[in-house]
């Protein structure tokens, strides 16, 4: 795609990398996104996180008040995408343990 070869995406994904621990994280989310941008991501992570449990569609909606469309392209995205979520979902279990 396109957008990857942009300049912004790769500056975009510079900073991501750049950033060294939460306090870090938190502060730079909460200035580049809106709140609302921000929800939606959280949400996508939640989405994520329950398919990768193998929690059915009905429940996801119910807890977490994602469309079916949202979980249906999160769902596409953690099986057919560039495997991203499963990376970061592995990290963070790895971590809570």
């Amino acid at each position: 795609m396109e957008i990857f070869e942009n300049e912004g995406y790769k500056m975009l994904v510079k900073a991501l990398v750049a950033i060294e621990n939460e306090e870090e994280c938190r502060a730079f989310l909460e200035d580049i996104m809106t709140m609302k941008e921000l929800d939606s991501i959280i949400q996508r992570l939640e989405v994520a996180k329950m398919l990768s449990e193998h929690t059915v569609y009905s429940r996801i909606v119910e807890e977490t008040g994602a469309s079916t469309a949202t979980i249906s392209r999160v769902n596409r995205a953690y099986l057919y995408g560039a495997g991203g979520y499963k990376r970061i979902l592995s990290k963070i279990e790895r971590d809570e343990q």
